[in-house]
């Protein structure tokens, strides 16, 4: 599975809410960047987590229908949100992954973590077979 993070260092808000905060999470993960001019991703998580909050399940077709967009464009969102590690699919179904945002941040560090190790593993026999000394 190829997983891709992405990490923004950006300022945070100055206003303390949860828009603000959650643009931010949003802004920081790349997720509402680049062609995202309408913040859908964003729109999609704080959906998601509305209906999480509720202790409802919910589907690419629910979210679709509550954000009135296209699932097409839902599933685009859905398929960035899932190859982050943030969330995952159960069957119809999607799920954060860990159950809360805290947790799933903790698991996407783990797996950040891990890349780096392999990351510098390879670069260390690069450095070997090239002949670099490490200092």
């Amino acid at each position: 599975m190829v997983q891709e993070i992405i990490l923004r260092n950006i300022e945070k808000p100055h206003i303390k809410n949860l828009e603000e905060n959650l643009l931010w999470f949003c802004d920081s993960f790349g997720f509402s960047s680049g062609r995202d001019t309408e913040n859908t991703a964003t729109r999609i998580i704080f959906s998601l987590l509305d209906k999480l909050s509720n202790d409802e399940a919910t589907s690419s077709e629910a979210l679709a229908v509550d954000l009135g967009i296209k699932i097409s464009r839902v599933n685009h969102h859905l398929r960035n949100l899932n190859d982050s590690g943030l969330l995952y699919r159960k069957k119809r179904l999607i799920y954060l992954r860990g159950g809360s945002l805290k947790v799933a941040v903790r698991e996407m560090r783990k797996d950040s973590e891990r890349i780096f190790d392999e990351l510098e593993n390879i670069a260390e026999e690069i450095d070997s077979m090239i002949g670099i000394k490490n200092r």
